[in-house]
């Protein structure tokens, strides 16, 4: 079973930010930051890549208020906003969510690796653009 939607239909407690006909946020259990919290449809989805248009619609309206309501009441000076698809990706839940982190700075605990490697952006452009 997905413990997303056990959390969705109240078996699992939680401390629900949001929660609409079609959405539900709440705060991430693990505090990567003060504030961080996780949007997702009661619908289940697997992952971004999987999803409907209007999923994604609903979850990215309900993403993108929160963003800002988070920012103005925490004082975080920005906030990341990540959804994760698949294992090699980091997906530990297959269900799909966004992750709203907000950033006070870049000693808040949070961040990517910023190791760029050099790439033939030409066979990157073909690649990725193949149909």
């Amino acid at each position: 079973m997905c413990v997303f939607c056990d959390i969705i239909d109240h078996k699992i407690p939680s401390k629900v930010v949001y929660e609409d006909e079609n959405v539900l946020a709440i705060l991430d259990i693990s505090q990567l930051t003060y504030g961080h919290t996780i949007v997702m449809p009661k619908k289940h989805v697997r992952n971004f890549v999987e999803a409907d248009e209007e999923t994604i619609e609903q979850v990215m309206h309900v993403v993108h208020m929160l963003a800002g309501q988070i920012m103005k009441n925490t004082g975080a000076g920005g906030v990341n906003v990540i959804t994760n698809c698949g294992a090699a990706a980091g997906q530990s839940v297959d269900h799909l969510h966004f992750h709203i982190i907000p950033r006070y700075g870049k000693d808040d605990g949070f961040g990517f690796r910023e190791t760029p490697t050099k790439q033939d952006l030409d066979e990157v452009l073909a690649k990725v653009t193949a149909k």
